[in-house]
């Protein structure tokens, strides 16, 4: 089989020297071009019509999230950005992701310092789901390059509530529910988690709780950024969190977190650095069989987009102990179709849905 055509995009001579031969290490790959700002990018991806594409995010003339965003409404290409490990570099990474990069890796600098060989190996990995994954071009209803704060955004018609005051549906105290969301999914999941997250209402009666596969700092990002444009409040969770209605808790990179009930009653989180789970802390199992003791609770489960089968066995498990709703992401929206595929191939999914419409369904399963 002939290897798939890599563009290498970086403003630095070094960095795409260094990339480029760690990409054509690996016989399946072959860099077919490289660009040192984001409007040649833009150019060669219409040239050359790579299968996949890394590139750098700070860049002269055109800089990456620019260019991400060109290339995904002129030529949909799978875009693995190099990612800096900072905070600021973590934020841009959320937004490219948003724009629909299939996924990052932090970027090597050349230095001894750094396991140069580690970055190959995980390039390799990404670049072999990527150069597999299903590329939508972005449209008017795809995020948009800037988004208006929540309080000047109406809330879609498809999300929005029925006129009945929040007290009446769960009590004056927001610790207490009835209901309970849980979401996992990975490759592909900033995305998806904007496109449903903020379209959950602001009095939404339930918590959530989202294990979305990615590395400390960057779940921060991810949680900052969701936060920004959603009604809801959306936190990155902390050992101990009490759970409350229209608020998202989402998994720390590194840390499995589950939920529990204490002995006041009261619905927390815990994190711990136990073993990884089917390659994963966290894990979506773990934290989906933390919720099958809890049958006091209606249950929602969905899986989205990602690579694997993480969720779909803890969702089965959810589905057989008498889970209200589980959802799978259908395969027409899913930029990777591994976790959904996995639940439906089990049986596990009573519903299966494209990205668009999973924020409606679980509004009307949780006031139904």
């Amino acid at each position: 089989m002939a290897p798939y055509q890599i563009l290498v995009v970086d403003d630095s001579v070094f960095m795409r020297k260094i990339i480029s031969d760690l990409i054509t290490e690996n016989p399946q790959f072959n860099v077919i071009g490289t660009a040192k700002n984001g409007k040649e990018a833009v150019e060669q991806v219409k040239l050359l019509k790579p299968n996949a594409v890394t590139m750098d995010i700070e860049m002269p003339v055109m800089n990456g999230l620019e260019a991400l965003q060109q290339i995904m409404t002129e030529q949909p290409t799978p875009v693995i950005m190099l990612s800096s490990l900072t905070q600021e570099g973590a934020a841009e990474t959320i937004k490219a992701l948003e724009l629909g990069a299939v996924d990052f890796i932090g970027k090597p600098s050349g230095s001894i310092s750094l396991d140069l060989y580690k970055v190959k190996q995980m390039l390799h990995e990404k670049l072999q789901i990527a150069v597999k994954s299903k590329m939508r071009s972005l449209h008017p209803s795809s995020p948009p390059r800037i988004i208006q704060p929540p309080a000047q955004r109406s809330i879609p018609e498809a999300a929005k509530l029925p006129e009945v005051k929040l007290s009446a549906r769960v009590g004056a105290s927001v610790t207490h529910f009835d209901h309970l969301v849980a979401i996992g999914t990975s490759t592909g999941g900033p995305r998806a988690l904007h496109q449903v997250i903020s379209n959950i209402p602001a009095d939404f009666p339930a918590p959530i709780l989202i294990v979305q596969h990615m590395p400390p700092n960057f779940t921060k990002s991810l949680a900052q950024r969701l936060n920004d444009i959603s009604h809801i409040k959306v936190v990155e969770a902390q050992d101990g969190d009490i759970l409350h209605i229209a608020t998202a808790y989402i998994a720390p990179g590194g840390w499995h977190m589950t939920a529990y009930k204490d002995s006041s009653k009261i619905y927390k989180i815990r994190l711990t650095k136990e073993e990884p789970r089917s390659g994963h802390r966290p894990s979506v199992d773990v934290m989906f069989e933390s919720l099958l003791a809890m049958d006091e609770l209606k249950r929602h489960i969905v899986l989205m987009t990602g690579m694997g089968s993480d969720g779909a066995k803890g969702m089965l498990a959810l589905k057989q102990v008498g889970a209200i709703t589980t959802i799978a992401e259908s395969e027409e929206t899913c930029v990777v179709y591994g976790m959904p595929r996995a639940a439906v191939e089990l049986k596990a999914a009573m519903h299966v849905l494209p990205q668009q419409d999973i924020a409606s369904k679980i509004a009307q399963a949780v006031l139904t």
